[in-house]
């Protein structure tokens, strides 16, 4: 049985003239019958259905369907082969009622736009139709929770964190009518509010620190988090948040901000895994941008339409691919890259970063300036040089070295295929992601052969090739065949018998596009064999040449060298020209070529020019240099981008990525409004359409998230489904009223939260009677105040602030806080994990180094997700692991070390005050008569068993890297350790309430 129709039966009072199919029989025909005889024709069953109204009306009026679920045998329905139990009486006689008032259909609530129901009275939106509901169901509020009680839970709810002492006295303090809502404005505007609301947006994007899968190697997407962190910091409006991280590159003049945005469908997880198919896993990326997007903006489980039409929702098959198609053009590969972040992606500066890269940028421009100017007297210069040339008889050659250290591995070096010379130790030591150029002189014999080479890269290696494969010359980078590294080849065959000149650059990008081979000066057109990422190896070993990988070239080798640089175009395009330097000079100049004014005006830079000129031009390299250095620091971020030419979409098989069926386009489900025919079929259409205030389910979607952001429970159960299999709204009046109200003030987040909070509603008391606990387990009807257990990040958040431990720093790298010795050497090997030092141990959890396969331990205790899939549902459970998790570890006994420091150092000479200062502190109230009892008691044993085992309380006080307070002994300071860590692990310091 349904959970739904179970919740639904439990809190709905059902009366026998007022059946409603949504609420009563929607639930019962979509967990019983609509397998069989729903929207998914594939497997319906004699042809019936019955979620339609015009389908379902012949069968329904003449009793069949009644008879069926009455029968006995086999013509019982549903039939027991399925797995299914009978109907219940109740749901029985629900379907009996139903069909006698005529078997009225309604259109599943959803998928109709919200509407600003009448308030019932001049009330608080919120309360006024709690309170009509309450009326109706026989029952009353709660009274209002204590001020005490109530700060906390405010500040808990707003910023995730407890409140100070100080804003617990100073509110309690204030009597004004204002004090509750200048208390709300106050946290709303702080910094706090923003970190709490961005860790569970982070929920919904999946967003970690690595790819995910069996490798799981990093990635640096926090710029696109601290993105998040600012949004709401600054209230962005919900639909410009929308707009933004959907498609912010597609929007006109698009800023860098706008594209960090489209951060957030990058976050997915990613495969580095060896032999995977490259299609199959780009098909699962796109897969789930479509499936988060439904969930996050429209709470629905369009992915359950992926190999067949929707069982329970009208949503076929067709239509999951057209809004698949939205997300299928952006130019990436299945495989990724484990050691960084992928294209496309961006550099995302920070502003201190982005101030020193303004500065370079003026200081480059102005030094650009400076030669510009100085221009005249370069030409007037070259022009007496060349004319010098002509007039002296020794030859001049050159070769571009400029600004870069060359690496001469062998000169006028001979092989014929015989006699082999080692190149010795001259080779360059780069890493496999570094730039670099070759450029030889060659005469081949034959059409196969090894030139150049680091190793035996041919058939097994892990190093640089340069071949001639059937005469056409082919590059190999390489770290593992067959699926990392790649393989680069020239259209056209090679002259064979003929000396020619072959340089080829490599720009150190991890794509063939950063691959150009010239013959002759002549640049080639090249094919793409095989393009995979590099892991980075660092080489060691010198070139080799002539010989490598099995392959023995026929034929001469003369002048190698190898740069540590990619040349540009400019240059690698005149190295090949076979004209000395004076013989060009000889040359007219309006018959010389291009590459010929290159060589000659090169040279004459590198090597002739005046002084002046000479300090203009390495005043540019240099501030050139410094900025590119200076990037490498700067963090980047993937973002999202669409391929020039959009890729076809098929409808896929059984949701298979190699079995095309039908090409569909970009489109959305029929059910919901239509696309608008102005809004442009991509990304950026999509997301406008989702905000579209026609759109039944994106305003509705978030209000519930918040709902049970702050309540702990939707005002939809199932914040994740809003289709048939979803719980009917406990309050839809409510709902829809936020939803539109949300939508006419600007959708202004800070705005929803604070209708909610000041509502009496949520200011009432959270304690429960035996007659509400009866009625009403899950407090649906809402007769009371929120409690339950506070997500992870808020206990670990909690315990840090109110030991004074919490390190408040806004956004900025993830932190390594403490974990479990050879956690990550244990499922992952490799150098493991290592714990950051000073305040890196002490952020919020917000900014925790989240690793996919190994979820921070204290964090998956409490039921945090692993941030596989998108999650919008938060899910709380209770085992014994969380009772030892904060007893024993290393993070809770420190902060209760740090929490006795403060009872000691703060809370007056007796053990009283101290207790009353400690609960002050993580509970914002004082301890009541028994409990102050009851912890007294205890420190005095503590006290008596510490002052005799000395050895002991220095151990258990050396817990944590924070240096221990001076003056304070160690069985005094472990014995108020002890009774600090029974405050922080008491039930209500984790629960709110």
């Amino acid at each position: 049985m349904r959970l739904a129709f179970l919740l639904v039966a439990a809190v709905v009072s059902i009366a026998a003239e007022n059946i409603q199919y949504n609420r009563d029989v929607r639930p019962i025909l979509s967990d019983r019958c609509f397998a069989c005889h729903g929207p998914d024709k594939g497997t319906r069953q004699a042809n019936l259905r019955l979620d339609r109204e015009e389908d379902a009306k012949t069968k329904l009026l003449n009793g069949e369907v009644y008879k069926r679920v009455t029968a006995t045998g086999p013509r019982r329905m549903p039939p027991s082969y399925a797995g299914h139990d009978k109907l219940t009486d109740a749901q029985i006689d629900i379907l009996r009622r139903w069909i006698e008032q005529g078997a009225k259909y309604e259109p599943h609530w959803s998928f109709q736009s919200p509407r600003k129901s009448p308030l019932p009275s001049s009330r608080n939106p919120v309360d006024a139709f709690v309170l009509a509901r309450l009326e109706r169901e026989g029952l009353k509020p709660s009274p209002p929770a204590s001020k005490r009680t109530l700060i906390r839970r405010l500040t808990l709810d707003l910023t995730g964190l407890p409140p100070t002492m100080e804003d617990t006295e100073a509110f309690v303090r204030d009597e004004s009518p204002s004090a509750y809502e200048k208390a709300v404005d106050r946290l709303l505007a702080s910094t706090a509010y923003a970190e709490r609301m961005a860790i569970r947006w982070l929920d919904a994007a999946r967003y970690a620190d690595t790819n995910g899968y069996q490798t799981d190697g990093p990635r640096d997407m926090w710029r696109w988090r601290d993105w998040v962190i600012d949004a709401y910091r600054h209230d962005m409006p919900y639909d410009q948040f929308t707009v933004e991280q959907i498609a912010g590159d597609l929007l006109p003049n698009a800023t860098r901000d706008q594209k960090i945005a489209t951060g957030f469908h990058r976050n997915h997880r990613t495969s580095a895994e060896g032999g995977i198919v490259d299609e199959e896993f780009r098909v699962e990326y796109v897969a789930d941008r479509t499936e988060t997007t439904a969930t996050v903006w429209l709470g629905l489980t369009v992915g359950c339409a992926r190999c067949h039409d929707h069982k329970f929702d009208p949503i076929s098959q067709k239509e999951y691919y057209s809004m698949f198609a939205f997300f299928n053009s952006v130019p990436e590969r299945g495989f990724v890259w484990n050691f960084g972040n992928e294209q496309p992606s961006i550099k995302a500066p920070i502003p201190e970063q982005q101030k020193q890269l303004d500065e370079y940028a003026r200081n480059i421009e102005a030094a650009k300036t400076k030669l510009d100017r100085l221009q005249p007297k370069i030409e007037k210069a070259q022009a007496k040089w060349e004319k010098k040339l002509r007039s002296d008889k020794e030859t001049l050659d050159w070769t571009v070295t400029e600004g870069q250290k060359l690496h001469l591995v062998q000169a006028g070096m001979k092989f014929d295929g015989k006699t082999f010379h080692d190149a010795g130790k001259a080779g360059p030591k780069f890493n496999y992601r570094d730039p670099f150029t070759f450029a030889l002189w060659v005469n081949p014999e034959t059409p196969t052969g090894a030139l150049l080479s680091k190793g035996d890269d041919y058939s097994e290696g892990q190093q640089h090739g340069l071949y001639l494969m059937d005469g056409k010359l082919r590059l190999h980078v390489i770290f593992r065949w067959t699926d990392l590294g790649m393989r680069v080849e020239t259209a056209q065959p090679l002259a064979i018998g003929k000396r020619q000149h072959i340089v080829v650059s490599y720009d150190g990008g991890m794509r063939a596009s950063g691959v150009r081979m010239y013959v002759d000066g002549k640049q080639q057109e090249l094919k793409v064999l095989f393009d995979q990422l590099l892991w980075p190896i660092d080489t060691k070993e010198p070139w080799r040449v002539g010989a490598g990988g099995g392959l023995r070239f026929q034929g001469s080798i003369e002048d190698v060298r190898v740069y540590d640089r990619a040349l540009t175009p400019a240059e690698a395009g005149v190295l090949p020209l076979t004209q000395t330097i004076d013989q060009l000079a000889a040359v007219e100049p309006k018959s010389r070529s291009a590459a010929q004014l290159d060589k000659l005006r090169l040279c004459f830079l590198e090597r002739f020019a005046p002084e002046e000129v000479n300090r203009a031009r390495n005043e540019l390299t240099s501030l050139t240099v410094q900025r590119d250095g200076y990037l490498v620091t700067v963090p980047s971020v993937m973002v999202m981008q669409d391929s020039p030419e959009p890729r076809d979409t098929f409808l896929l098989k059984r949701g298979a990525y190699d079995a095309p069926g039908d090409k569909v386009s970009p489109a959305v489900p029929a059910v919901l409004p239509a696309f608008a025919p102005d809004l442009p079929k991509n990304r950026l259409g999509l997301a406008k359409w989702l905000v579209d205030r026609q759109n039944p389910l994106t305003s509705r979607a978030y209000v519930n998230r918040v709902w049970a952001m702050l309540f702990g429970i939707g005002l939809v159960k199932t914040v994740d489904d809003f289709g048939s299999q979803g719980e009917w709204p406990a309050h839809q009046d409510l709902l829809d009223w936020l939803a539109v109200d949300f939508m006419d003030n600007g959708w202004r987040v800070k705005r929803l939260i604070k209708t909610i909070v000041m509502s009496s509603t949520y200011q009432q008391s959270s304690k429960v009677t035996p007659e509400l606990l009866q009625r009403d387990p899950e407090n649906r009807l809402l007769a009371r105040g929120p409690r339950y257990r506070l997500p992870a990040e808020m206990i670990r958040d909690s315990a840090l602030a109110s030991s004074g431990l919490l390190v408040n720093k806004l956004g900025g790298p993830p932190v390594k806080p403490y974990q479990p010795a050879g956690l990550w050497q244990e499922l992952q090997g490799g150098g493991g994990y290592k714990e950051d030092q000073g305040e890196g141990l002490y952020r919020r959890s917000l900014y925790t180094y989240w690793r996919r396969t190994v979820t921070p331990p204290n964090m998956a205790n409490f039921d945090a997700p692993a941030r596989e899939t998108c999650t919008v549902r938060e899910t709380r459970t209770n085992t014994p692991l969380q009772a030892l998790n904060l007893m024993n570890d290393v993070t809770y006994v420190e902060a209760a070390r740090k929490l006795a420091e403060r009872m000691i150092t703060e809370g007056g000479a007796t053990a009283s005050s101290r207790i009353e200062h400690a609960y002050k502190l993580v509970l914002a109230r004082s301890p009541k008569p028994t409990e102050n009892d009851a912890l007294a008691a205890a420190l005095r044993k503590f006290e008596a068993f510490y002052a005799t085992h000395p050895s002991e309380a220095e151990a258990f006080v050396n817990h944590g890297k924070s240096p221990r307070r001076s003056g304070i002994e160690p069985p005094e300071l472990a014995s108020y350790t002890a009774i600090a860590s029974i405050v922080l692990n008491s039930d209500e310091a984790i629960t709110k309430e």
